[in-house]
Protein backbone atom coordinates (compact mmCIF):
# COMPACT_ATOMS: atom_id res chain seq x y z
CA UNK A 1 0.00 0.00 0.00
CA UNK A 2 1.14 3.73 -1.10
CA UNK A 3 1.01 6.39 1.35
CA UNK A 4 1.55 10.34 1.00
CA UNK A 5 3.20 11.85 4.62
CA UNK A 6 3.21 15.75 4.43
CA UNK A 7 5.94 16.92 6.74
CA UNK A 8 7.65 13.54 6.45
CA UNK A 9 11.29 14.12 8.15
CA UNK A 10 9.24 16.53 11.27
CA UNK A 11 9.45 15.29 14.64
CA UNK A 12 5.94 13.75 14.25
CA UNK A 13 6.26 12.73 10.73
CA UNK A 14 9.70 10.94 11.10
CA UNK A 15 8.51 8.62 13.57
CA UNK A 16 4.84 8.21 11.86
CA UNK A 17 6.88 7.41 8.35
CA UNK A 18 9.23 4.94 10.42
CA UNK A 19 6.27 3.10 11.88
CA UNK A 20 4.70 2.86 8.39
CA UNK A 21 7.67 1.32 6.64
CA UNK A 22 7.85 -0.74 9.74
CA UNK A 23 4.15 -2.02 8.61
CA UNK A 24 5.46 -2.83 4.99
CA UNK A 25 3.62 0.71 3.53
CA UNK A 26 5.22 2.37 0.69
CA UNK A 27 5.88 5.95 2.00
CA UNK A 28 5.72 9.48 -0.06
CA UNK A 29 7.54 11.85 2.14
CA UNK A 30 7.50 15.34 1.37
CA UNK A 31 9.10 18.52 2.72
CA UNK A 32 10.25 21.60 1.65
CA UNK A 33 14.25 20.39 1.59
CA UNK A 34 14.68 16.69 0.80
CA UNK A 35 17.87 16.09 0.56
CA UNK A 36 19.43 15.31 4.33
CA UNK A 37 16.21 13.86 4.60
CA UNK A 38 16.77 11.02 1.85
CA UNK A 39 19.94 10.24 3.14
CA UNK A 40 18.53 9.53 6.57
CA UNK A 41 15.47 7.23 5.02
CA UNK A 42 16.86 6.23 1.64
CA UNK A 43 13.69 3.56 1.96
CA UNK A 44 10.99 6.80 0.94
CA UNK A 45 10.86 7.74 -2.44
CA UNK A 46 10.88 11.61 -1.36
CA UNK A 47 9.20 14.80 -3.12
CA UNK A 48 10.35 18.24 -2.49
CA UNK A 49 7.22 20.56 -1.84
CA UNK A 50 6.89 24.64 -0.49
CA UNK A 51 3.81 24.20 0.82
CA UNK A 52 3.35 27.85 0.06
CA UNK A 53 3.76 27.64 -3.29
CA UNK A 54 1.60 24.34 -4.30
CA UNK A 55 -1.75 23.68 -6.00
CA UNK A 56 -3.96 20.76 -6.16
CA UNK A 57 -2.27 20.73 -9.72
CA UNK A 58 0.81 19.80 -7.76
CA UNK A 59 -0.09 18.03 -5.12
CA UNK A 60 -2.24 15.34 -7.71
CA UNK A 61 1.61 13.59 -9.00
CA UNK A 62 2.44 13.43 -5.39
CA UNK A 63 -0.55 11.54 -4.08
CA UNK A 64 -1.55 9.38 -7.19
CA UNK A 65 -1.69 5.91 -6.77
CA UNK A 66 -1.92 6.46 -3.13
CA UNK A 67 -4.36 5.02 -0.46
CA UNK A 68 -3.97 7.73 2.07
CA UNK A 69 -2.97 11.24 3.18
CA UNK A 70 -1.28 11.80 6.27
CA UNK A 71 -0.61 15.32 6.89
CA UNK A 72 1.93 15.68 9.42
CA UNK A 73 3.11 19.52 8.48
CA UNK A 74 2.72 22.55 10.93
CA UNK A 75 4.14 25.26 12.20
CA UNK A 76 4.76 27.30 15.49
CA UNK A 77 4.49 31.28 14.05
CA UNK A 78 4.55 32.76 11.04
CA UNK A 79 8.21 34.08 10.44
CA UNK A 80 10.45 34.32 6.91
CA UNK A 81 10.26 30.48 6.48
CA UNK A 82 6.83 29.68 7.40
CA UNK A 83 2.98 30.92 6.71
CA UNK A 84 0.77 29.97 9.33
CA UNK A 85 -2.59 30.50 6.62
CA UNK A 86 -0.42 28.19 3.53
CA UNK A 87 0.95 25.42 6.13
CA UNK A 88 -2.52 24.96 8.03
CA UNK A 89 -5.12 25.77 6.02
CA UNK A 90 -4.70 26.37 2.21
CA UNK A 91 -2.71 22.82 2.06
CA UNK A 92 -5.49 21.04 3.33
CA UNK A 93 -7.92 22.77 1.37
CA UNK A 94 -5.96 21.93 -1.72
CA UNK A 95 -4.97 18.31 -0.57
CA UNK A 96 -8.75 17.92 -0.20
CA UNK A 97 -9.94 18.60 -4.06
CA UNK A 98 -5.98 16.64 -4.90
CA UNK A 99 -7.61 13.27 -2.94
CA UNK A 100 -10.85 14.06 -4.47
CA UNK A 101 -9.40 14.29 -8.33
CA UNK A 102 -6.97 11.17 -7.46
CA UNK A 103 -9.60 8.87 -5.59
CA UNK A 104 -7.62 8.90 -2.35
CA UNK A 105 -10.27 8.54 0.60
CA UNK A 106 -8.55 8.20 3.75
CA UNK A 107 -7.02 11.79 4.79
CA UNK A 108 -5.14 11.23 8.68
CA UNK A 109 -4.59 15.33 9.93
CA UNK A 110 -2.44 16.00 12.77
CA UNK A 111 -4.02 19.22 14.63
CA UNK A 112 -3.09 20.19 17.58
CA UNK A 113 -4.49 20.13 21.33
CA UNK A 114 -7.24 22.58 21.69
CA UNK A 115 -7.40 23.51 18.01
CA UNK A 116 -11.31 23.60 18.22
CA UNK A 117 -11.25 26.56 20.59
CA UNK A 118 -7.87 27.34 19.41
CA UNK A 119 -6.93 31.11 19.97
CA UNK A 120 -4.15 33.25 18.40
CA UNK A 121 -3.12 32.65 14.76
CA UNK A 122 -1.94 29.25 15.18
CA UNK A 123 -4.77 28.23 16.56
CA UNK A 124 -7.24 29.77 14.47
CA UNK A 125 -5.49 28.13 11.34
CA UNK A 126 -5.56 24.80 13.00
CA UNK A 127 -9.44 24.99 13.65
CA UNK A 128 -9.90 26.04 9.79
CA UNK A 129 -7.87 22.98 8.51
CA UNK A 130 -9.97 20.68 10.72
CA UNK A 131 -13.52 22.82 10.10
CA UNK A 132 -12.24 21.72 6.05
CA UNK A 133 -11.54 18.66 6.67
CA UNK A 134 -15.01 17.92 7.82
CA UNK A 135 -16.67 19.87 5.94
CA UNK A 136 -15.14 17.68 2.63
CA UNK A 137 -16.51 14.18 1.86
CA UNK A 138 -12.92 12.21 2.54
CA UNK A 139 -13.15 9.87 4.91
CA UNK A 140 -10.68 11.93 7.67
CA UNK A 141 -9.56 10.83 10.75
CA UNK A 142 -8.07 13.84 12.82
CA UNK A 143 -5.20 13.40 15.82
CA UNK A 144 -4.71 16.14 18.11
CA UNK A 145 -1.32 15.51 19.94
CA UNK A 146 -0.60 17.33 23.44
CA UNK A 147 2.89 17.89 24.15
CA UNK A 148 5.24 15.25 21.94
CA UNK A 149 8.00 13.45 24.35
CA UNK A 150 10.60 11.59 22.07
CA UNK A 151 13.56 10.35 22.22
CA UNK A 152 15.20 13.20 19.62
CA UNK A 153 15.27 16.25 20.56
CA UNK A 154 13.48 18.62 18.40
CA UNK A 155 11.47 22.10 19.25
CA UNK A 156 9.82 22.46 22.04
CA UNK A 157 11.08 18.83 23.62
CA UNK A 158 14.34 20.26 22.83
CA UNK A 159 13.92 23.64 25.19
CA UNK A 160 12.73 21.58 27.79
CA UNK A 161 15.32 19.77 27.98
CA UNK A 162 17.49 22.77 27.75
CA UNK A 163 15.74 24.29 30.69
CA UNK A 164 15.83 21.26 32.70
CA UNK A 165 19.53 20.45 32.26
CA UNK A 166 20.16 24.29 33.03
CA UNK A 167 23.09 25.09 35.69
CA UNK A 168 21.59 25.16 39.43
CA UNK A 169 17.70 25.73 38.93
CA UNK A 170 15.50 25.32 36.55
CA UNK A 171 14.09 28.67 34.70
CA UNK A 172 10.72 28.14 33.75
CA UNK A 173 7.63 30.12 32.50
CA UNK A 174 4.15 29.49 33.80
CA UNK A 175 5.59 26.29 36.05
CA UNK A 176 2.18 25.81 37.22
CA UNK A 177 0.26 25.94 33.86
CA UNK A 178 -1.11 22.45 32.94
CA UNK A 179 1.05 20.73 30.19
CA UNK A 180 0.10 17.08 29.10
CA UNK A 181 2.27 14.41 27.52
CA UNK A 182 2.23 12.44 24.69
CA UNK A 183 4.52 9.89 23.44
CA UNK A 184 5.62 10.23 19.81
CA UNK A 185 5.30 6.85 19.12
CA UNK A 186 1.90 6.65 20.69
CA UNK A 187 0.94 9.24 18.06
CA UNK A 188 2.57 6.73 15.33
CA UNK A 189 0.45 4.07 16.43
CA UNK A 190 -2.41 5.98 16.41
CA UNK A 191 -1.89 7.28 12.62
CA UNK A 192 -1.29 3.32 11.62
CA UNK A 193 -4.48 2.54 13.28
CA UNK A 194 -6.52 5.00 11.75
CA UNK A 195 -5.10 4.49 8.60
CA UNK A 196 -6.61 1.02 9.16
CA UNK A 197 -9.73 0.59 6.43
CA UNK A 198 -11.51 -0.86 9.01
CA UNK A 199 -11.24 2.13 11.77
CA UNK A 200 -13.41 4.56 12.11
CA UNK A 201 -13.91 7.47 9.98
CA UNK A 202 -14.86 10.93 10.12
CA UNK A 203 -13.40 11.16 13.67
CA UNK A 204 -11.36 13.31 16.19
CA UNK A 205 -9.12 12.16 18.83
CA UNK A 206 -7.26 14.18 21.47
CA UNK A 207 -4.07 12.26 22.49
CA UNK A 208 -3.02 12.34 25.72
CA UNK A 209 -1.61 10.61 28.73
CA UNK A 210 -3.88 9.81 31.03
CA UNK A 211 -2.62 11.55 34.00
CA UNK A 212 -2.19 15.72 34.28
CA UNK A 213 1.23 17.32 34.54
CA UNK A 214 2.23 20.62 35.06
CA UNK A 215 5.50 22.05 33.32
CA UNK A 216 7.31 22.25 36.40
CA UNK A 217 6.51 18.72 36.81
CA UNK A 218 7.42 17.92 33.27
CA UNK A 219 11.03 19.71 33.93
CA UNK A 220 11.28 18.28 37.03
CA UNK A 221 11.12 14.61 35.24
CA UNK A 222 13.36 14.86 32.41
CA UNK A 223 16.16 16.69 34.94
CA UNK A 224 15.85 13.14 36.95
CA UNK A 225 15.74 11.49 33.56
CA UNK A 226 18.76 13.07 32.29
CA UNK A 227 20.41 12.11 35.47
CA UNK A 228 21.38 15.45 36.89
CA UNK A 229 20.97 16.55 40.82
CA UNK A 230 17.96 17.95 41.75
CA UNK A 231 16.85 21.48 41.20
CA UNK A 232 14.58 23.78 42.22
CA UNK A 233 12.19 25.09 39.75
CA UNK A 234 11.87 29.05 39.21
CA UNK A 235 9.86 31.42 37.32
CA UNK A 236 10.59 33.44 34.61
CA UNK A 237 9.14 36.76 35.64
CA UNK A 238 6.83 37.54 32.57
CA UNK A 239 8.08 40.97 31.57
CA UNK A 240 11.37 38.56 31.09
CA UNK A 241 9.28 36.24 29.07
CA UNK A 242 7.58 38.30 27.01
CA UNK A 243 11.31 40.37 26.27
CA UNK A 244 12.72 36.72 25.20
CA UNK A 245 9.49 35.95 23.32
CA UNK A 246 9.81 39.25 21.24
CA UNK A 247 13.74 38.64 20.48
CA UNK A 248 12.55 35.37 19.62
CA UNK A 249 9.80 36.71 16.88
CA UNK A 250 12.90 39.34 15.88
CA UNK A 251 15.24 36.54 14.98
CA UNK A 252 12.40 34.61 13.25
CA UNK A 253 12.83 37.14 10.80
CA UNK A 254 16.29 36.37 9.90
CA UNK A 255 15.19 32.47 9.72
CA UNK A 256 15.56 31.46 13.07
CA UNK A 257 12.80 29.02 14.43
CA UNK A 258 13.24 29.33 18.01
CA UNK A 259 10.43 27.57 20.21
CA UNK A 260 10.53 30.55 22.24
CA UNK A 261 8.52 32.88 20.81
CA UNK A 262 5.19 34.69 21.72
CA UNK A 263 3.39 31.81 20.25
CA UNK A 264 4.91 29.02 22.63
CA UNK A 265 4.43 31.78 25.41
CA UNK A 266 0.55 32.05 24.78
CA UNK A 267 0.12 28.52 24.45
CA UNK A 268 1.79 27.98 28.43
CA UNK A 269 -0.76 30.78 29.55
CA UNK A 270 -3.82 28.86 28.01
CA UNK A 271 -2.16 25.60 28.75
CA UNK A 272 -1.76 22.34 26.76
CA UNK A 273 -4.15 19.87 27.76
CA UNK A 274 -6.95 17.59 25.79
CA UNK A 275 -10.15 18.70 25.96
CA UNK A 276 -11.81 15.04 25.02
CA UNK A 277 -9.21 12.26 26.43
CA UNK A 278 -10.38 9.71 24.96
CA UNK A 279 -7.80 6.96 23.37
CA UNK A 280 -7.84 6.39 19.57
CA UNK A 281 -9.07 3.54 19.19
CA UNK A 282 -6.27 0.24 19.92
CA UNK A 283 -3.96 2.94 21.52
CA UNK A 284 -2.63 2.64 24.95
CA UNK A 285 -1.08 6.49 25.56
CA UNK A 286 1.63 6.08 28.04
CA UNK A 287 2.02 8.21 31.07
CA UNK A 288 5.36 10.52 31.51
CA UNK A 289 6.85 8.09 33.76
CA UNK A 290 6.73 5.63 31.42
CA UNK A 291 8.14 6.84 28.47
CA UNK A 292 10.87 8.55 30.18
CA UNK A 293 11.38 4.87 32.03
CA UNK A 294 11.17 3.04 28.60
CA UNK A 295 13.69 5.26 26.80
CA UNK A 296 16.58 6.03 29.08
CA UNK A 297 19.13 8.90 28.21
CA UNK A 298 22.97 8.67 27.74
CA UNK A 299 25.52 10.76 27.67
CA UNK A 300 24.07 12.32 24.20
CA UNK A 301 20.88 13.70 25.60
CA UNK A 302 22.96 14.61 28.52
CA UNK A 303 25.61 16.60 25.92
CA UNK A 304 22.45 17.95 24.44
CA UNK A 305 20.47 19.51 27.03
CA UNK A 306 23.81 21.20 28.66
CA UNK A 307 24.45 22.77 25.57
CA UNK A 308 21.19 23.43 24.19
CA UNK A 309 21.85 27.39 24.95
CA UNK A 310 25.66 27.67 24.38
CA UNK A 311 24.48 27.31 20.59
CA UNK A 312 22.81 31.01 20.31
CA UNK A 313 25.02 31.88 22.93
CA UNK A 314 28.26 30.90 20.66
CA UNK A 315 26.58 32.19 17.27
CA UNK A 316 25.89 35.85 18.94
CA UNK A 317 29.37 36.26 21.10
CA UNK A 318 30.57 35.73 17.23
CA UNK A 319 28.79 38.48 15.64
CA UNK A 320 29.54 40.66 17.91
CA UNK A 321 33.11 39.70 18.36
CA UNK A 322 33.80 39.96 14.48
CA UNK A 323 31.76 42.98 14.22
CA UNK A 324 34.06 44.90 16.66
CA UNK A 325 36.86 43.77 15.18
CA UNK A 326 35.74 44.89 11.71
CA UNK A 327 34.69 48.42 13.48
CA UNK A 328 38.27 49.06 15.21
CA UNK A 329 39.89 47.86 11.75
CA UNK A 330 38.34 50.67 10.04
CA UNK A 331 38.51 53.49 12.60
CA UNK A 332 42.26 52.24 13.37
CA UNK A 333 43.08 51.52 9.96
CA UNK A 334 45.89 53.43 9.59
CA UNK A 335 47.72 52.49 12.95
CA UNK A 336 47.19 48.95 11.73
CA UNK A 337 48.80 49.80 7.93
CA UNK A 338 51.87 51.33 9.60
CA UNK A 339 52.51 48.07 11.51
CA UNK A 340 51.96 46.10 7.99
CA UNK A 341 54.47 48.63 6.40
CA UNK A 342 56.84 47.99 8.99
CA UNK A 343 57.18 44.31 8.58
CA UNK A 344 57.78 44.82 4.54
CA UNK A 345 54.02 45.50 3.37
CA UNK A 346 53.90 48.95 0.56
CA UNK A 347 52.19 51.35 1.89
CA UNK A 348 48.94 50.73 -0.46
CA UNK A 349 48.99 47.33 0.04
CA UNK A 350 48.85 47.52 3.61
CA UNK A 351 46.31 49.93 3.32
CA UNK A 352 43.77 47.95 1.05
CA UNK A 353 44.95 44.61 3.60
CA UNK A 354 43.56 46.81 6.72
CA UNK A 355 40.64 47.79 4.87
CA UNK A 356 39.73 44.38 3.29
CA UNK A 357 40.33 42.73 6.46
CA UNK A 358 37.76 44.93 8.36
CA UNK A 359 35.06 44.71 5.60
CA UNK A 360 35.61 40.83 5.78
CA UNK A 361 34.76 40.60 9.36
CA UNK A 362 31.87 43.04 9.11
CA UNK A 363 30.22 40.82 6.59
CA UNK A 364 30.79 37.59 8.43
CA UNK A 365 29.34 39.27 11.38
CA UNK A 366 26.13 40.42 9.50
CA UNK A 367 26.18 36.88 7.80
CA UNK A 368 26.24 34.98 11.07
CA UNK A 369 23.00 36.84 12.22
CA UNK A 370 20.75 34.97 9.27
CA UNK A 371 19.91 31.42 9.51
CA UNK A 372 20.37 30.61 5.64
CA UNK A 373 23.77 32.12 5.83
CA UNK A 374 25.44 31.43 9.17
CA UNK A 375 26.87 27.71 7.93
CA UNK A 376 28.73 29.65 5.13
CA UNK A 377 29.60 32.37 7.50
CA UNK A 378 30.79 30.04 10.46
CA UNK A 379 33.09 28.30 7.53
CA UNK A 380 34.34 31.26 6.44
CA UNK A 381 35.11 32.58 10.30
CA UNK A 382 37.61 29.34 10.61
CA UNK A 383 39.27 30.17 6.48
CA UNK A 384 39.77 33.53 7.85
CA UNK A 385 40.97 32.98 10.97
CA UNK A 386 43.44 30.72 9.78
CA UNK A 387 44.71 32.98 7.19
CA UNK A 388 45.09 35.75 10.08
CA UNK A 389 47.29 33.49 12.38
CA UNK A 390 49.44 32.21 9.65
CA UNK A 391 50.12 35.94 7.99
CA UNK A 392 50.74 37.07 11.44
CA UNK A 393 53.36 34.17 12.01
CA UNK A 394 54.84 33.77 9.12
CA UNK A 395 55.55 37.43 7.46
CA UNK A 396 54.49 39.71 10.68
CA UNK A 397 55.07 38.37 13.83
CA UNK A 398 55.91 41.86 15.43
CA UNK A 399 51.67 42.21 14.90
CA UNK A 400 51.09 39.70 18.15
CA UNK A 401 52.70 42.81 20.05
CA UNK A 402 49.55 45.27 18.93
CA UNK A 403 46.20 44.90 20.72
CA UNK A 404 44.70 45.88 17.25
CA UNK A 405 46.70 42.85 15.38
CA UNK A 406 45.42 39.36 14.70
CA UNK A 407 45.90 38.46 18.72
CA UNK A 408 42.01 38.95 18.74
CA UNK A 409 41.97 36.57 16.17
CA UNK A 410 43.57 33.46 17.21
CA UNK A 411 42.60 29.80 18.06
CA UNK A 412 39.37 30.09 20.10
CA UNK A 413 37.80 32.19 18.05
CA UNK A 414 38.07 29.19 14.99
CA UNK A 415 37.33 26.94 17.89
CA UNK A 416 34.31 28.08 18.65
CA UNK A 417 33.34 28.80 15.28
CA UNK A 418 33.31 25.51 14.35
CA UNK A 419 31.36 24.67 17.48
CA UNK A 420 28.42 26.69 16.84
CA UNK A 421 28.98 25.01 12.88
CA UNK A 422 28.67 21.72 14.50
CA UNK A 423 25.34 22.06 16.12
CA UNK A 424 23.97 23.50 13.14
CA UNK A 425 20.77 21.80 12.21
CA UNK A 426 20.50 21.36 8.28
CA UNK A 427 16.07 21.49 8.44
Amino acid sequence: MRVAVIGAYGLIGSYVTARLLREGWNVVGVGRGTAAAARRQPRVEWAAADLRRMDPARWRPVIEGAAAVVNCAGALQDSSRDDLEATHVKTVADLIQACGEAGVRRFVQISAAGAPNGVGRFGRTKRAAEQALQASGLDWVILRPVLVIAPAAYGGGALLRGLAAFPGVIPAFRPDSVVQTVAVEDVAEAVVRALDPRAPARVAYDLAAPEPTRLGEVLLALRAWLGLPPARVVAIPPWLARTLGRAADALSALGWRSPMRSATLAQLVAGVRAEDPAEAPAVRLRSLAEVLAQQPSGVQERWFARLYFVKPLALATLAAFWAVSGAIGLLRHAAAARLLSGAGVSGGLAEALVIGGAVCDLMLAALVCARATAPLALRGMILLTGLYLAGASLWAPGLWSDPLGPLVKTLPAAVLALAALAMMDER
